[in-house]
């Protein structure tokens, strides 16, 4: 500068300054001050107070810190923290020249980030999902064993590494388990997309109607209330035959193997200790709110201390059999053969009856008391023996079969025929010293459930049959009877009868090809394709050898090939419109950016770079041509990555290091990053932050603004080469060569997904659905679903196979790219 050049500063007048609002803090919304709020400048130009800078939350990475206005990921001086930064000297001179005249201010409300709104549909509402996920057990939980009949199966519990909820730690590793059936769905062998397991299991419930579900959840968490109820651990789908299923744990000994039949005699004493451990099984069902109203022996199990326990499963098991013998309109032989095993209450028969069709009136309803019919029938088969099940056969058949002929009316009095005929043969059994016991199981064999005694009178009484009353130190302990309408019938509820109705998803078109909810409904989109199983592919043919990339931009895609080309295609109507030639080596990778003149930019890996004009009509040779510096260690260009607000792009490069060429400076060479130890083979670029991926297995984040470096990930749990990078928003998606996926979320980790079998070449992002592809010739597609905080969700959705391997991915308004390594190109989109 000479003597008389001269530089000016325009300095804001008093008037000026007395307009502006005072400068305040971002975080605290606070004036900055020269006390309590003094202003520290960080490296992307902002200034926050000293205060907030200390209680920010910790920086998940060394030596940075997110930005709290722009959420730039800058360098942060550790661990002398906000007081190595320099003051806002500017402002605070501004502030301390006029601080009587800026207005005092008031915290401003934040304004709410407005939602981003998808265009891909969602299979079931995030509060579904979240209601449900941690009830699914993982895939590899249970091994089948034979079926048992068409219902419940067995099995074991195989592996025990990931468990899913506080259920799985009644389980252990070859324990054996019941399974129920809930559901199943059947797919389509012929859709191009395969749900994933978690996907379908979901799926099997969203299907299911509130009943189902209400009974489902019911069953769950009754499990994790009372001991007694043999422990739901959860739900568990069965891949080979497309079932879900609810499992239980299967204990070794039943009741059925204690007391091998009704006829063998029983003492009193023994007779009295089983009936108080039935008393108090029934007791703790009753008290989750539950009734059965038909149980047998199968259903009950004994622990390992001698505790009786119920098993639900084969309570349902229980109930199916008699369900379908109604449903048949069953001979009267063959519900004989049911009333052998169990004892179904006359009220709950009534309503099985009814529910086939047959007009009936009664007021008798099922509640607590339809429980002490089939606790009475079964002491009663203790004392009396097989005389008294083959009476008991007799009359419910008779009343059966009386209700399917409309003769109701009639069943009282056959119901006090049989009750007589009880009543001798117990007195048969049992002297007059046993008068009050007497009463009270033929009680329980009253016609109206309201007059049936309560299950803690029965358990007082068989507890008098080895205790006196006055040395019983109990006997102050009294339980609240249950009784009420707020009970629920598990054999009336929908989970039991809806499997003769439409609960199954067995709909062969699809899906969601009943569903209604337009929010669902989004015209030629990939996922709705998806959901009403009408994919369609369109192969695009053109190259002569693997596909390397794939770019959007312009109304065009971009596909690079090692082929050493770059064809365009139309997005109209997928045709090949032009063909860029030039490079003399295979052409590794291509970034479409967005600028005054569109620009596309491919590498090839003998290191020149061609930056190619797109306007039409289309040029034969690039407007300009790079090259690297070779050496000994040179093997080309691996990755391209572009800042188009910048102006600037980025390649990485086989010698290890990341170079910035600007494009307002006739494409210069303007920076050189170097910390990897090995080829640099994928970039991505976000919210101010360059992310570079290498086979060395790390991660390494450079600042936009300066590239200095800022982070180091992968060094301290490496996972293989990084082979591709995909940064969207507050999210990065890492994919390696070992097959596993690394996600990071607002700079949190979360734990490594084996997502493919082998190397993954290719990841892509879109909104919240996460698209990987690789060595298994497969695209698996994932939901991202936020939760609080760091927290997010990742759910396997399901996959498209192909057939060779997928070198790259793209996605754009409804449409999936995938390049191959056999030179095609496959689009996938919603069919008409």
């Amino acid at each position: 500068m000479c003597k008389h050049d001269f530089v000016y500063f325009l300095v804001p007048d008093r008037n000026t300054i007395e307009a502006m609002e005072a400068p305040e803090c971002p975080v605290c919304l606070q004036s900055f001050d020269h006390k309590s709020t003094i202003p520290r400048v960080l490296a992307c130009g902002h200034s926050v107070c000293e205060t907030c800078l200390i209680n920010l939350p910790k920086p998940p990475f060394p030596r940075t810190i997110r930005c709290p206005a722009c959420t730039q990921l800058v360098t942060y001086p550790h661990p002398q923290g906000p007081f190595a930064l320099p003051k806002n000297i500017d402002l605070l001179r501004i502030i301390s020249s006029s601080s009587s005249s800026f207005p005092k201010s008031n915290p401003k409300p934040k304004t709410p980030n407005s939602s981003f709104q998808d265009f891909i549909p969602n299979l079931w509402s995030h509060e579904f999902f979240s209601n449900w996920k941690d009830w699914v057990l993982s895939q590899d939980t249970v091994l089948l064993d034979t079926s048992v009949d068409g219902s419940v199966s067995h099995g074991k519990v195989v592996n025990l590494k990931v468990p899913t909820n506080c259920l799985m730690k009644c389980l252990k590793r070859n324990q054996k388990v019941s399974l129920f059936k809930l559901g199943f769905y059947r797919g389509n062998d012929e859709d191009r997309f395969r749900f994933g397991y978690l996907a379908k299991a979901m799926w099997v419930l969203c299907k299911m109607g509130d009943g189902v579900l209400g009974e489902i959840e019911l069953i769950l968490r009754a499990s994790l209330m009372e001991y007694r109820i043999c422990s739901a651990c959860g739900l568990w789908y069965n891949e080979d035959d497309d079932n879900l299923y609810m499992v239980c744990e299967k204990r070794e000994t039943s009741l059925l193997d204690v007391v091998v039949v009704y006829d063998v005699e029983v003492g009193m004493s023994s007779f009295a200790m089983i009936g108080m451990e039935l008393c108090e099984t029934v007791s703790q069902l009753h008290d989750v709110e539950l009734v059965i109203g038909c149980t047998s022996l199968s259903c009950f199990g004994v622990d390992e201390f001698g505790h009786v326990f119920i098993d639900l499963n084969e309570v349902m098991v229980v109930g199916g059999r008699l369900q379908k013998l109604l449903i048949e309109f069953a001979q009267n032989d063959d519900i004989k053969r049911l009333v052998m095993d169990a004892f179904p209450s006359p009220e709950l028969l009534m309503q099985f009856v009814h529910k086939q069709g047959v007009d009936l009136e009664s007021t008798c309803v099922v509640g607590y008391g339809s429980d002490l019919w089939s606790l009475g029938c079964i002491l009663l088969g203790f004392l009396v023996g097989k005389s008294f099940v083959e009476e008991t056969t007799d009359f419910l058949s008779s009343y059966t079969l009386k209700l399917f002929n409309g003769n109701a009316c009639d069943c009282e009095g056959l119901h006090a025929a049989w009750l007589d005929k009880i009543s001798g043969l117990l007195d048969s059994r049992l002297d007059s010293g046993y008068e009050s016991l007497k009463k009270l199981l033929c009680k329980c064999l009253s016609y109206d459930p309201g007059s049936r005694p309560f299950v803690s009178d029965i358990w007082k009484c068989m507890r008098e049959l080895i205790i006196s009353p006055k040395f019983d130190v109990t006997v102050s302990m009294e339980r609240k009877p249950a009784r009420g309408s707020t009970c629920h019938c598990l054999l009336l509820g929908d989970l039991l009868w809806s499997q003769y109705k439409t609960n199954k998803v067995d709909d062969k078109k699809g899906m969601m090809n009943n569903l209604t909810d337009e929010t669902l409904v989004v015209g030629n989109d990939l996922i709705e394709g998806v959901c009403k199983n009408s994919l369609t592919c369109t192969d695009l043919k053109g190259h002569l050898d693997c596909i390397s990339g794939l770019a959007i931009g312009g109304g065009f895609l971009f596909s690079s090939s090692f082929d050493k080309t770059i064809n365009v295609w139309s997005l109209q109507d997928l045709n090949l419109v032009h063909t860029f030639k030039g490079h003399e080596h295979k052409v590794m990778a291509l970034v479409f950016v967005e600028s005054e003149i569109p620009l596309c930019i491919s590498g090839d890996n003998g290191g020149e770079i061609f930056i190619w004009g797109i306007k039409l009509p289309f040029e034969e040779k690039p407007f300009k041509r790079l090259n690297e510096e070779k050496d000994w260690r040179y093997s080309g260009i691996h990755a391209l990555a572009a800042d188009s607000r910048s102006g600037i792009f980025y390649t990485g490069s086989g010698d290890k290091s990341v170079k910035a060429w600007s494009m307002h400076d006739d494409y210069s060479l303007s920076c050189t990053m170097n910390g990897h130890k090995s080829v640099v083979c994928t970039l991505a670029v976000s919210d101010g932050v360059l992310y570079s991926g290498s086979w060395d297995g790390t991660i390494r984040l450079w600042s936009l603004n300066d590239h200095s470096p800022l982070a180091v990930l992968g060094e301290e749990a490496p996972c293989g080469s990084v082979l591709s990078l995909v940064a969207h928003t507050n999210t990065l998606v890492a994919a390696h060569e070992n097959g596993r996926i690394k996600i990071w979320n607002k700079d949190v980790p979360l734990t490594p997904m084996s997502t493919h079998s082998s190397s993954i070449f290719s990841v892509y992002i879109e909104g919240q659905w996460l698209f990987s592809g690789g060595w298994n010739k497969t695209v698996v597609v994932q939901k991202l679903t936020s939760g609080d905080e760091s927290q997010l969700d990742v759910t396997e959705i399901g996959s498209v196979a192909g057939d060779s391997v997928v070198t790259a991915l793209h996605y754009w308004q409804g449409r999936l790219f995938v390049g191959h390594a056999d030179r095609t190109i496959k689009v996938y989109s919603a069919g008409g």
